[in-house]
């Protein structure tokens, strides 16, 4: 009889048994799951935890994670993993999907039923559905926007983006989907305006748009205001229409995230900084360099402290000013892994030391290959004295 009902336990529960002195397992474990939540006024449901057990999630994570949820009268925990097993996820998914988002045990399954009709019009491959539910499974169980949902579908439909970005859209930033359609729609015509009055193309303005949402899809979460606001500032320094597009499609949409006064100071401590003679070699740096105009002052100071502690000059910085896009620590490995390959970074450039890892990978990969380079061609014929 005791055996039998040990054996009845949660996954959690036998899982504590291994770590407790064996006089105490059942009486504990049993107490874990007839009471849980002991000393609270109100018990966990236990209907909701043994069926979150009985799926192999880690009750542990759900309690430190969004606990609220066990005490819930009622939950729909074993129609939620039937809706995804549906789909095509196996048990390890449904218990990642339910540890990293509770709250998807309070949705109806006529709710959850209407969810996957709605990301299946962006998303017709359920493998694929399953996988992004995975990775973001707050975006596919927001259900209580449901009507905004599916009129920002619709609008950004009409823009003819296609159903690859607009998933990615959806599961990477929610509330512009949860938002009214009309506040994302003034956006996106603001950023139209922006585009065409800067001289680019409108044959080529829907790709523009497109990569530039896919890229930075919280630029839909400003106001409008701030994008002119921040062009007319750079427009008072100087920089032409062409030269912003070029900044904007640089910055990818992160021109919202600045504004007037940060970029000032930003500005003013770059021009001091490198030295520059006059507000014209500061615009050329920054259009080599659009970071200069979103990295604060502190940063900006560490950096440039940190290129020159090892030995780079100012001058090797303005020719190659995209190397403040570095952190200090990743400066200082690039160039010891250079000088192991007897590259002596104080004397050439510094576009070997710039730019993505993939990027220094490539350039390092070469430097290293010209050292191991034999001085003589081993095909070549030998010379030799009869």
């Amino acid at each position: 009889m005791l055996r039998l009902a040990a054996s009845s336990l949660c996954v959690y529960c036998q899982r504590l048994q291994i770590s407790l002195p064996h006089s105490n397992k059942f009486h504990i474990s049993a107490g874990r799951c007839a009471a849980l939540g002991t000393g609270d006024s109100k018990a966990e449901n236990k209907c909701t935890v043994d069926s979150l057990c009985n799926l192999s999630v880690d009750i542990r994570k759900i309690r430190k994670l969004k606990g609220w949820v066990l005490f819930e009268d009622t939950t729909y925990v074993n129609e939620i993993a039937g809706v995804l097993k549906e789909m095509g996820a196996d048990g390890m998914a449904i218990a990642s999907i339910l540890e990293q988002c509770p709250e998807a045990l309070l949705c109806t399954p006529a709710e959850v039923n209407t969810q996957k009709e709605l990301w299946r019009s962006v998303c017709p491959n359920e493998k694929e559905l399953v996988k992004i539910i995975e990775k973001f499974p707050y975006s596919f169980f927001t259900v209580s926007h449901h009507a905004n949902q599916k009129a920002n579908i619709e609008y950004f439909q009409g823009l003819n983006m296609n159903k690859r970005t607009l998933s990615k859209l959806m599961a990477s930033s929610p509330q512009n989907f949860s938002n009214p359609a009309e506040k994302n729609k003034e956006m996106i015509s603001t950023l139209q305006e922006v585009y065409l009055k800067l001289g680019g193309v409108e044959a080529n303005m829907k790709i523009w748009l497109h990569k530039l949402l896919s890229q930075n899809p919280f630029i839909l979460m400003k106001p409008p205001g701030t994008v002119t606001d921040n062009l007319m500032f750079l427009q008072k320094r100087g920089f032409t229409d062409a030269e912003l597009l070029a900044l904007l499609s640089k910055l990818r949409g992160f021109i919202i995230e600045l504004s007037p006064v940060s970029m000032e100071k930003s500005l003013a401590y770059s021009k001091e900084m490198l030295k520059c003679s006059d507000d014209q070699e500061l615009k050329e740096i920054v259009l080599k360099c659009p970071a200069l105009l979103y990295y604060s002052v502190p940063v900006l100071k560490e950096r440039s402290k940190g290129l020159l502690n090892e030995g780079i000059t100012i001058d090797q910085i303005k020719e190659t000013p995209t190397v403040l896009e570095l952190t200090t620590h990743i400066v200082q490995y690039r160039i010891k892994k250079l000088s192991a390959s007897r590259y002596n970074i104080k004397q050439g450039s510094l576009e070997p030391l710039s730019g993505t890892k993939k990027d220094f990978e490539v350039s390092y990969g070469k430097i290293h290959l010209k050292k191991e380079r034999p001085l003589f061609n081993p095909v070549a014929p030998l010379r030799v004295d009869e």
